[in-house]
């Protein structure tokens, strides 16, 4: 099956997620591997499409993206500052399914948790310094340091599986 696998990322966590899949799937039948353009739609007739989370769904680049593919097969995958939460992810997956026309056929989805940038950890430890007894910002500045690395091996692992069973 043809496929072409299109991300969008702006600190690497989905490009990392990206790369991944295109080193474990095989490559005699991927037709397009990259950024999200709307300048050319390849063809392909599965679309692994990879997204940053801004303010609860897909970034407006992929959103864009996605509005312009018709009857194909896809996989959504993304990654989000905040995680653990499986709750968060499925209201993040559902906001970005909206963008997606009805004519496509979902075969899966994929999120986990992504680093965010350091100018973000700063900011919560000054919170938690300035505040020492605000449990919100205790929590997001606990939040950022569980992402520190992430996507990792076992967040990449888990989407391989996934996959593997779809081309299975």
């Amino acid at each position: 099956m043809k496929y072409a696998i299109v991300y969008s990322s702006v600190t690497g966590n989905t490009e990392r997620l990206a790369a991944a899949l295109r080193e474990f799937l095989p490559g005699e039948e991927c037709v397009y591997y990259g950024a999200a353009s709307t300048e050319k739609l390849p063809d392909a007739e599965l679309f692994l499409l990879g997204f940053w989370t801004d303010k609860g769904t897909c970034d407006e680049n992929m959103a864009a993206y996605m509005q312009q593919l018709q009857g194909k097969k896809v996989f959504l995958f993304g990654t989000a500052g905040f995680g653990g939460s499986e709750d968060y992810f499925h209201t993040i997956l559902s906001n970005v399914l909206g963008q997606l026309p009805s004519s496509n056929t979902l075969l899966g989805t994929y999120m986990c948790q992504g680093q965010m940038p350091d100018s973000i950890g700063k900011r919560y430890e000054k919170m938690t310094q300035d505040n020492p007894d605000d449990a919100r910002a205790a929590s997001m500045l606990l939040n950022y340091r569980q992402g520190i690395g992430r996507p990792d091996e076992k967040d990449i692992a888990e989407l391989e599986k996934i996959i593997e069973e779809l081309f299975s």
